[in-house]
């Protein structure tokens, strides 16, 4: 009897970890002392006044996107593609959250998540670095024959 393991792809590993990265922000959105002015915290818009790290306003709302995208992550890192899917997709709803924080007065009702110039450059970051990410480990996936799956190369 052979012993073949089949490594975890990296594309794998890193939809886990941004879904994990995901998951404790939004979690910590809901610990006073971590999200400052925490008795400020509302449900929805731009009248939330807490700051995650003291830095990022958030609402219940928005922690609960971040744990909600967080599961996705978790849940995407159990296959390959849907992996893929989740770094590329999602890095490009980010990017769109950054066009549209820019776009958009934050004072006003459509600022309902809430986000702030802090948030807009975050969202940039986080876009590009799921995108970069995605396209990163799929490349080394292929230097190591892992992608496309070997069962679908043809062997």
């Amino acid at each position: 009897m052979t012993d073949v393991r089949v490594r975890r792809s990296t594309a794998r590993t890193a939809a886990a970890l941004f879904g994990i990265a995901f998951l404790a922000v939004g979690v910590l959105g809901f610990v006073p002392g971590i999200t400052a002015d925490y008795g400020a915290l509302r449900f929805a818009g731009h009248e939330s006044g807490a700051q995650l790290f003291g830095v990022f306003t958030v609402s219940v709302l928005h922690n609960l996107v971040h744990v909600l995208f967080g599961v996705l992550g978790v849940l995407a890192s159990r296959a390959n593609g849907s992996s893929r899917a989740f770094l590329m997709i999602g890095g490009g709803v980010y990017v769109l959250l950054w066009v549209f924080g820019l776009a958009m007065d934050h004072d006003s009702a459509a600022n309902f998540l809430p986000m702030d110039n802090a948030d807009d450059w975050l969202h940039l970051g986080l876009g590009v670095a799921m995108i970069a990410t995605g396209i990163a480990t799929t490349a080394a996936d292929r230097a190591r024959g892992q992608y496309p799956e070997p069962e679908k190369q043809g062997r």
